[in-house]
């Protein structure tokens, strides 16, 4: 009986407390690199690329250093992200081999959750998870305001002809637009500069999509707002304003012309080093002048400042060098795998007054963890659906000692099928297993072998049973077509 009445007395209060007219909930600019290697970042450890804004805000705020995206790649890392379930769970566009699908209706999405909470919301940048007008438009899923590219693969340039604002197309000084793939003309030299310019537009799609960011900021300063900022920088093709790649350009690198003359390939670049360090220059550059914006309108002290990318660095080693980089770091994999480089991603929280100014936490957070914490911080605990995988944060940007996550689940169904967990310092994946569908388990101690080198699978068989069984579990879509990598059914 007094178990029942605390537990009364504890959902009075938040009640209470979420309605309390003094209460003023704070403000959530969630920003989201495309394709952004774990150590592309100055405060990450890059030495090359210089990113002075995203390094103050780490300074500011919480750097995370065991922080996972959704998935291996762009479209199910962001449904996980938007729903709070993993991947197992999430209706990822690419659960199945039929390629991209819509979100479904029936998901609740951060954005639904807030404006319970009476948040204006806006999305800017590349959404992934539906069209206009279909049940994956994000103005079906919660979002007030829609400014960028609804299909990933239309991201791929960033000289296109038109972005959609709010279901309808707006054309941009794009004539003719540049393409995102591209072969560089056999008859063109190609150590002559001008040979690029038909690679080159006027008007830059970041540039405008910036622009509504800040202006939704500007109109919504009144009222509590949530901004998600999917930049679709740095992901190829190697495209950016000549004005942001001059300063690289006189580093003189090594750097030979890619041509893209031959496999799946973007557009040409005759410096793609410089570029592609240019690109995340650039996307530095946008996120500072939203920062300059906030301090501008007295907003710093009352917003949340989340930044992560969505995936590991990019696998096309001839457009981007992650070597000459070390774009993972000390990491094993990149976009696409389930080793530890396809999905640790850099993640930064700043929230003045909550988070102590340049910490760094080794919690392991995942994509999923996002919704539960921004529910909990807004006051919309109670609305966060009892399906969400995701656990709350909140503690651990408070400075609060936390329980230990009690697994991290994550897949992916391309690159020949993966599966892995994470329990603690452990990590178990299984790789190949459309080809192998008894593919062996491999394991690895992250705590001594961040760089996934050395096998331990048969020193420590009960960790393996326990991480093979969560491999079993934790996979249930039943509404979706399915198929088997042997007992994996998917």
């Amino acid at each position: 009986m007094l178990l029942k009445i605390l537990l009364l007395v504890s959902i009075f209060s938040l009640l209470i407390s979420s309605n309390n007219d003094d209460y003023e909930p704070p403000n959530i600019i969630l920003i989201l690199a495309d394709d952004l290697g774990y150590s592309e970042l100055g405060c990450y450890g890059q030495k090359k690329i210089k990113t002075p804004n995203l390094d103050r805000l780490a300074s500011q705020g919480i750097r995370f250093t065991n922080a996972y995206s959704g998935s291996a790649v762009c479209d199910p890392s962001r449904a996980v992200l938007m729903t709070g379930r993993h991947i197992g769970h999430a209706n990822s566009s690419w659960v199945n081999t039929k390629g991209q699908l819509p979100i479904k209706n029936k998901e609740i999405t951060i954005a639904e959750v807030l404006k319970k909470k009476g948040y204006v919301t806006g999305a800017f940048g590349k959404w992934g998870l539906g069209e206009a007008y279909n049940e994956g438009d994000p103005q079906k899923q919660g979002f007030d305001r829609f400014y960028g590219y609804y299909l990933q693969s239309r991201c791929h340039s960033y000289y296109p002809s038109y972005l959609w604002n709010d279901g309808e197309q707006v054309e941009l000084n794009n004539i003719p637009p540049v393409p995102g793939h591209a072969r560089f003309p056999k008859y063109a030299d190609p150590n002559d500069p001008a040979s690029y310019d038909r690679y080159k537009g006027t008007d830059y799609a970041p540039d405008r999509i910036n622009e509504k960011v800040l202006q939704f900021i500007e109109q919504n300063k009144d009222k509590p707002f949530f901004l998600y900022y999917p930049t679709i920088l740095p992901h190829l093709a190697l495209q950016v304003p000549d004005e942001e790649l001059k300063s690289y350009l006189d580093l003189n690198w090594n750097d030979p012309p890619f041509l893209a003359r031959e496999g799946y390939a973007y557009t040409p670049h005759q410096t793609p080093r410089a570029a592609y360090a240019a690109m995340i220059s650039r996307m530095d550059r946008y996120v500072g002048k939203v920062l300059e914006l906030l301090d501008k309108l007295k907003l710093a002290d009352n917003t949340i400042v989340i930044f992560s990318s969505d995936n590991g660095v990019t696998h096309l080693k001839n457009e981007v060098d992650y070597e000459f980089f070390e774009s993972a770091g000390a990491l094993k994999g990149l976009k696409g795998d389930l080793y530890e480089g396809g999905i640790r991603v850099p993640m930064i929280i700043r929230w003045p007054g909550h988070t102590h100014s340049g910490t760094k936490s080794d919690r392991i957070v995942g994509f999923e963890d996002i919704l539960p914490t921004l529910a909990k911080l807004s006051g919309a605990e109670l609305d966060v659906p009892e399906e969400v995988d995701g656990i709350s944060f909140l503690a651990t940007l408070q400075g609060e000692n936390q329980i230990e996550r009690p697994f991290l689940y994550r897949e992916y169904v391309g690159y020949g099928g993966q599966i892995a967990v994470r329990i603690g310092k452990w990590k178990g994946i299984k790789r190949d297993l459309i080809a192998n569908p008894d593919a062996p388990l491999e394991l690895y101690n992250l705590d001594s072998d961040i760089g996934e080198k050395n096998n331990i699978v048969k020193l420590h068989p009960e960790i393996a049973s326990k991480i093979e069984a969560l491999m079993l579990s934790e996979r249930r879509i039943p509404e979706l077509e399915r198929f088997r990598f042997g007992k994996y059914e998917f």
